[in-house]
């Protein structure tokens, strides 16, 4: 596969799981556009056939038989600046279009009127098929809508936009009591020593998972040592209540589990890992249960505002959803 860009690490604004809806395009004759914004993978399914032909995961349009070229516009799941954007052709070869180009605006009340203002994020792209086209987005300013051109006709699997929510902090109560790290808040998963059956980013996303593939999961251990993940907050601030989720782990759930924290000042996210082994106690060991939601208050340690948290199973297994309840730093 394609060498990933450090981008892929940020928030997928256009994922379905947090909202994300393509709202309109100018053909779907062969295949839905909302698939577009679909988290999963795309899938390919030898031999089946809808009542227009072939299933395509993905957007497709009919082969354009006149001047000008198909689109598709995206509302995001969650408004914000956008650093980069994958446009995946998965599973498309002879129907992929050669070319695509994406513009975006904020219309944070509504949907965009027709004699709305775009700006140009991604000039046109040369495209190829069944392949990841990565391209960096140099934006100043949050967008909560995408408009995604493909020339003229063709079949894109997934539209991924990566970038940091917007949230104006400056609005929010230093005594509002939030969750820090959720996806929603600015939160992201940095890294993590293992992932073989779930995403560390589960564990930040809306909701109770759906299932035991949505959460963190970890391979069996079969060497000393536990597992670990790095979880970024969406701001600085002091956590006082922490919830652990354990949802659908019932064999395979952790035997305890202890969180470090601390206020971390630049450095890559390979330095604050191996920082990460010297933070303060936040949690300290809590036994868990199978598909239980944990509750930990008089456990959490008085530590003051931190930045970042590492998340220690013993020795591996899965968890759902991590919350980390406070209040931001001034």
């Amino acid at each position: 596969m394609e060498n990933r860009p450090d981008f892929v690490k940020l928030v997928n604004l256009a994922s379905s799981r947090l909202g994300a809806q393509a709202i309109f395009a100018t053909d779907d004759f062969f295949a839905d556009k909302q698939r577009l914004v679909d988290d999963a993978p795309p899938q390919w399914k030898e031999g089946v056939y809808d009542e227009n032909g072939k299933w395509m995961d993905g957007w497709e349009s009919r082969r354009k038989r006149e001047e000008g070229h198909d689109f598709c516009v995206i509302r995001l799941g969650l408004p914000g600046k956008i650093v980069g954007v994958d446009i995946d052709t998965a599973h498309f070869t002879g129907n992929y279009p050669p070319s695509a180009s994406l513009e975006g605006c904020y219309c944070p009340d509504g949907e965009p009127p027709h004699d709305q203002h775009w700006d140009e994020l991604l000039p046109s792209l040369s495209l190829n098929g069944d392949s990841h086209h990565f391209a960096d987005i140099h934006s100043d300013k949050p967008y909560t809508h995408l408009r995604f051109h493909i020339y003229p006709d063709g079949g894109v699997a997934r539209l991924r936009v990566y970038g940091h929510p917007e949230i104006d902090w400056e609005r929010v109560s230093p005594e509002v009591e939030l969750d820090l790290v959720a996806v929603e808040n600015g939160g992201r998963a940095l890294a993590c020593n293992d992932q073989h059956f779930g995403h560390m980013s589960n564990l930040i996303m809306p909701g109770r998972g759906v299932n035991m593939g949505d959460g963190w999961e970890t391979a069996r251990r079969r060497v000393p040592g536990n597992d670990w993940v790095i979880l970024s907050l969406g701001h600085a601030g002091t956590i006082e209540r922490i919830v652990i989720d354990t949802a659908h782990f019932k064999g395979n759930f952790p035997d305890s589990i202890a969180i470090q924290a601390a206020l971390v000042e630049g450095g890559t996210d390979e330095q604050i890992a191996t920082q990460s082994l010297f933070w303060r106690e936040l949690l300290p060991s809590q036994k868990l249960s199978p598909d239980n939601l944990h509750e930990f208050v008089e456990q959490v340690n008085a530590l003051g505002a931190v930045s970042h948290v590492r998340v220690n199973i013993f020795p591996d297994g899965g968890i759902s959803r991590v919350r980390l309840f406070g209040k931001k730093a001034g």
